[in-house]
């Protein structure tokens, strides 16, 4: 009964936190329905295309999730239910909602342009340069671990077509790729054939049934070091080619997949509460200050990540949603709403592990999304062998694999936007604009092959190093996209009260968390010559580097207003 208690209490107060704090945020801004959005107004028919709420809904909230609430809460669970739930809740609504909707909002008035261009107006040139570089070293890192554990999780030792006895992997892959060929279907259809959304969309839902089928009895098997390669040749070409074609209709139809993942998991909550030979919630509600993950600050609102607070979607929110939102009233839902659904989400992640937490702590997992999937069945039944067991393990671990993939490719075309703007000048709209030796490394193709080839060079690696550094990176993220709408607003004139508290305790909790890294990783180096250990250092040291020069510049700015306004 606690678990029902738990999810019922999370799911009320994030409804009223959307109902009231999102509310009064849109008003405080001035969400104005009437105005052109760029997907309107510089309508190109390859980044910027405006897409109905519900598919634009489907692909920001794909983007955003991926695996993060899953892992985050469930590696933090450690801790106890209490502190996840609590900064799930909390950290939700009052810093991750208020940075999702903010970067969104501030975006769409800017043209859709990144936050690196949001700081360049408030902060000047140079915060910009700086934020875009920290921005290209966390999307590195992000390229490198998703391909990682794509590949990961696609690698067979087996090659070609697999039928009859098909392993995890083999399905896993074959689904994978017929989504892919299903979301070009879906996009010709609506946007070629006109096809209305509601006849696509279940056209869509029956094309993913019949592809989980196709996938549980026929599989798709190759090396680790093929998919390497052929997600870096997939992720590249997704990355350039018109977001209507593969990046909506994909992520459009993933949502499904993660909408039915929550409502089988809260199903389960509710079944395993009243029936027989399933399991039980055994999280404590606090276990200790000190845990293998490290301290409970920062560690927890490190590890926990996106299931409260993340800087990769502010990237997210700045660099495709902004492009492809049609009305300004569509941002609440899409900006603030995706991100508390994302909340829930690990809530539910937490509760997963906490039906499994003994077999979890024992190490009997090889991953979270392993230890998710299992929760979830053993809610439904602890007969391992049972068809409801398999038939839930199985749609879950696949949902968990399609949202790394999504969250891999929307990366590769954020990267891509940044590299260019980093080669641009003042007055510069587009790489055409550029001369010389920047305009070569400013077009598109340049950016996306060194970001595909160096993200997957490392992601061929070990990458317990870059796992290591992922979550602090995107945390400090976090810190940084807050501080540049903050700025923003002040200098536009409207409320930004609301971000100081976030901001700061963002960049405290990271900047304190890669300090101490640091300070371990030197004793590491100094004991051995692990390469992993210095990849970590040189990339925390410099992560620290940027942020410290970014937060100079913030303060500066911040300063700089608060004379404004007392001389006025």
């Amino acid at each position: 009964m606690l678990a029902i208690v738990i999810i019922l209490a999370a799911i009320v107060l994030l409804v009223i936190g959307y109902i009231t704090y999102g509310s009064w945020l849109a008003k405080q801004w001035g969400i104005d329905p009437s105005r052109k959005t760029p997907a309107v107004e510089f309508e190109d028919g390859v980044d910027y295309v405006a897409a109905k709420p519900a598919v634009l809904m489907g692909h920001h909230f794909s983007s955003i999730a991926g695996a993060g609430p899953i892992n985050g809460p469930i590696q933090a669970s450690v801790f106890g239910w209490v502190p996840v739930f609590l900064w799930c809740v909390i950290g939700g609504i009052f810093f991750g909602g208020l940075q999702d909707f903010g970067s969104l909002f501030a975006s769409v008035r800017h043209g859709g342009k990144s936050v690196g261009e949001i700081i360049k107006d408030s902060m000047g040139k140079r915060a910009q340069k700086l934020f875009l570089l920290f921005a290209l070293l966390v999307l590195i890192m992000v390229i490198a671990s998703f391909v990682n554990v794509v590949a990961g999780t696609f690698a067979s030792t087996n090659v070609g077509f697999t039928t009859g006895t098909v392993t995890g992997n083999e399905t896993t892959a074959m689904v994978s790729v017929l989504f892919i060929v299903l979301a070009i279907i879906y996009g010709m259809l609506t946007n070629k054939a006109g096809l209305k959304t509601g006849p696509a969309t279940v056209i869509g839902i029956v094309g993913i049934i019949a592809a989980l089928v196709i996938g549980l009895n026929c599989g798709l098997a190759m090396g680790r070091t093929t998919w390497i390669v052929l997600i870096g040749v997939y992720i590249a070409v997704a990355s350039l080619i018109p977001v209507w074609i593969m990046l909506q209709p994909r992520d459009y139809l993933s949502s499904f997949l993660l909408y039915a993942m929550m409502i089988v998991a809260v199903c389960g909550i509710f079944f395993s509460a009243f029936a027989s030979n399933t399991a039980t919630f055994e999280l404590p509600a606090f276990t200790s200050w000190n845990t293998s993950v490290g301290g409970l600050f920062p560690a927890l609102f490190i590890t926990v990540a996106c299931g409260a607070c993340s800087g990769f979607h502010s990237l997210i929110s700045t660099g495709t949603s902004s492009k492809q939102l049609a009305s300004e009233k569509d941002a609440k839902a899409i900006g603030y709403g995706s991100m508390l659904i994302e909340s829930a989400l690990g809530v539910v992640s937490m509760i997963a592990v906490g039906m499994v937490f003994t077999r979890y702590q024992a190490g009997e997992f090889g991953s979270p999304a392993v230890a998710f999937a299992t929760g979830i069945a053993s809610m439904f039944s602890l007969d391992t062998a049972s068809h409801v067991y398999n038939v839930v393990y199985t749609l879950l671990t696949l949902a968990v694999s399609v949202f790394a993939l999504t969250s891999l490719d929307t990366g590769t075309r954020l990267s891509r936007f940044m590299f260019t703007e980093l080669f641009l000048k003042e007055g510069e709209a587009t790489w055409k604009d550029a001369s010389g030796i920047r305009k070569f490394l400013a077009h598109p193709l340049t950016g996306t092959i060194f970001m595909v080839v160096v993200g997957c060079l490392l992601g061929g690696m070990s990458l317990t190093a870059i796992w290591g550094l992922f979550g602090a990176a995107n945390q400090l993220l976090a810190g940084l996209a807050l501080m540049a709408v903050a700025a923003w607003l002040g200098e536009v004139g409207k409320n930004n009260k609301m971000f100081f508290i976030p901001m700061i305790f963002m960049l405290v909790a990271t900047l304190t968390f890669l300090v101490m890294r640091i300070k371990s990783l030197i004793t590491a180096c100094i004991a051995g010559t692990v390469w992993g250990d210095w990849f970590m250092l040189i990339v925390a040291i410099a992560m620290v580097i940027l942020a410290i020069f970014l937060v100079v510049e913030g303060v500066s700015t911040f300063s700089k207003q608060a004379k404004s306004k007392s001389k006025a």
